[in-house]
């Protein structure tokens, strides 16, 4: 009982949640398509990999999506508060968070099945805040098509144990 307790078993989807983070930290958006490096851009390349993600799982795999789903607020609360935010508004903060990751997942996946032109348009609002001169939604738009293609290539047994290869 106490050895599992203790053990240092990571949670599920865990190792997959940090596989996305560190996708997200790619230097390639920020230097190369103009990301903002900052923590709304940040953010936004985060909200994009879980997007892709969490569509490419089956409905029938809930428990890692709540997990991946749940992970990632964890996350967002624990910045926030690292960042000096106080436990009052933190809350509030998060929920904004939340309406914003699921309008993008809602907005990228309507998008995207009209093609690439209007995933970029929904970048270009979201990640680019419609300024269309601050980077290149339409590169963004490519790789996102592409590494949906390369996310439906992989088992959701790859992907689950954080094996997971965007491009």
């Amino acid at each position: 009982m106490l050895k599992n307790m203790f053990s240092r078993k990571p949670a599920t989807g865990q190792t997959l949640y940090g596989a996305i983070v560190a996708a997200a930290r790619q230097r390639q958006p920020y230097q190369v398509w103009g990301v903002p490096d900052t923590v709304d851009g940040r953010f936004e390349m985060l909200v994009l990999h879980m997007y892709l993600v969490l569509e490419r799982l089956p409905t029938d795999a809930e428990t890692l999506r709540q997990s991946l789903t749940d992970l990632f607020f964890a996350d967002m609360d624990r910045s926030l508060r690292e960042m000096g935010v106080g436990d009052l508004s933190v809350g509030k903060k998060v929920r904004k968070m939340a309406e914003a990751f699921y309008g993008r997942a809602t907005a990228y996946t309507e998008a995207s099945a009209s093609g690439v032109d209007d995933l970029a348009s929904a970048l270009a609002r979201n990640v680019f805040d419609n300024d269309k001169n601050l980077g290149m939604p339409e590169a963004l738009a490519a790789w996102t098509m592409a590494a949906k293609a390369k996310l439906r290539q992989q088992t959701v047994a790859e992907i689950a144990s954080g094996d997971v290869v965007f491009q």
